[in-house]
């Protein structure tokens, strides 16, 4: 073999280039290989020859990382001397402090062919408008670059092919950041994930003339937002067809919300527009409570609802008669409560009711996860019914000393019908069962 390799010196010489019989595609994926054991391998290769140096473009500029504002400031200088980097980036995160970013000059008149004014956009924002193939932006960057990224967002040709975006603004003393600032966001045509941390959003909600039409956003996540419900409802007609709604906010919310409501059925009137392709909602919002039960047979597709208290779903017992009873989605699969149950007796009495009439009122439904209470166990009447109509119930949250011991429920159960009627999962678990975010 090694007689087959050097037996021709103009061949196998010293300077043959044995890799340039390769087509560009392999040599890409050649690349890519090295560059995934050392970056600094395949910085080495690109600096061989032109083709090397372009094809190498490809994968190292693939997926950006910028931890400091002076590394991104240098990046965009340098489009302007190659402009062709922008658009080999298809991921870029952008992570760095306020401290960093009040040392540099921003406002600076912009370069390479830019159609925006330079009072409208900031140098670092616009670096993002060559990236003409960007697929994934995550921005966590202080709220003096808001203006300028919303401003992308607003133009018709900047980041055509946005996928993915997680949005968050730091903000003096922890305040929420203004999310008109970056509204038409909700207007991209092609974004099918959107997640926005501690943002507030007021009753205008997209109040711009141009309203765009079946956008295709499939993930929203609202992740300790203060958002107004009518300003949600204004921008959820826009999806054509929303799949996983999430609304998360803290125990105790600092600072105080000014724009949300304090009634869940607000929230689940502001989906309705997409009833008819949700899949997942999840509103883990401890601070809502319920007036009046849920009506929700519209939305026809729900497979998994996830919520804080029994008493959302229901609406709190009061001296006044109920009006109506609750309307599960008609194909549901998972109902899950994030918080105790049992906190209301009468709402308990309707939950044990509404599992009991699981043929009639969600007869796809197959399972329930609860909470334990600090003692460990959940009200039995709740254990019983779904025995006795083989649900499901996964409660979060009780360890046992023993691994080969039984759950116990409130009055005593025999061991033996809890096994039956009960599956008992770990806290570890609850990660399976659905994913929650939380701001950086």
């Amino acid at each position: 073999m090694s007689r087959n390799l050097a037996g021709n010196d103009s061949q196998c010489g010293p300077h043959h280039d044995q890799l340039s019989v390769l087509g560009e595609e392999l040599l890409v994926q050649v690349f890519e290989a090295l560059g995934s054991i050392s970056t600094s391998d395949l910085c080495n290769v690109s600096r061989l020859n032109k083709m090397y140096h372009r094809l190498a473009d490809l994968v190292l500029y693939r997926r950006i990382q910028f931890n400091t504002p002076e590394f991104h400031l240098v990046f965009s200088e340098s489009l302007d001397r190659r402009p062709r980097r922008g658009s080999a980036i298809q991921a870029i995160t952008l992570t760095y402090p306020s401290s960093e970013l009040s040392r540099l000059i921003l406002q600076q008149a912009p370069g390479y062919g830019s159609h925006h004014a330079p009072s409208r956009i900031d140098t670092l924002s616009l670096s993002l408008s060559t990236m003409s193939n960007l697929a994934t932006l995550d921005v966590s960057v202080p709220d003096t670059l808001l203006h300028g990224i919303g401003t992308l967002f607003n133009g018709p040709f900047d980041l055509a092919c946005l996928k993915s975006c997680t949005l968050f603004y730091q903000c003096k003393d922890d305040q929420y950041w203004d999310l008109h600032e970056n509204i038409h966001i909700f207007a991209h045509p092609v974004l099918e994930s959107l997640v926005i941390k501690r943002a507030k959003l007021d009753i205008r909600g997209f109040d711009s003339i141009e309203r765009p039409h079946q956008t295709a956003l499939k993930k929203l996540h609202l992740i300790e937002c203060d958002i107004n419900d009518d300003a949600l409802s204004d921008i959820l007609e826009f999806p054509d067809g929303l799949v996983e709604f999430a609304m998360t906010q803290t125990p105790e919310p600092h600072p105080e919300l000014e724009e949300s409501s304090d009634n869940i059925g607000d929230y689940i009137t502001a989906l309705k527009s997409q009833g008819h392709s949700l899949e997942t909602i999840t509103i883990d919002f401890q601070a809502l409570t319920g007036l009046k039960s849920l009506r929700m047979r519209d939305f026809e597709t729900l497979k998994r609802l996830c919520i804080n208290w029994d008493y959302q779903l229901f609406g709190k017992s009061s001296t006044k008669p109920r009006m109506h009873s609750v309307g599960l989605p008609p194909n549901m699969e998972t109902l899950e409560f994030f918080n105790e149950l049992g906190t209301d007796s009468g709402v308990t009495e309707l939950l044990v009711s509404a599992i009991e009439s699981r043929d009639v009122l969600s007869r796809r439904w197959q399972m329930m996860v609860v909470v334990a209470n600090d003692d460990g166990e959940v009200p039995r009447d709740i254990v019983e019914a779904c025995k006795l109509k083989g649900l499901q119930l996964d409660i979060i949250g009780h360890f046992d000393s023993d691994a080969e011991t039984e759950p116990e429920c409130e009055s005593g159960m025999d061991r033996k019908e809890a096994k039956n009627g009960v599956d008992m999962v770990s806290e570890e678990s609850r990660f399976d069962l659905i994913h929650r975010e939380s701001p950086k």
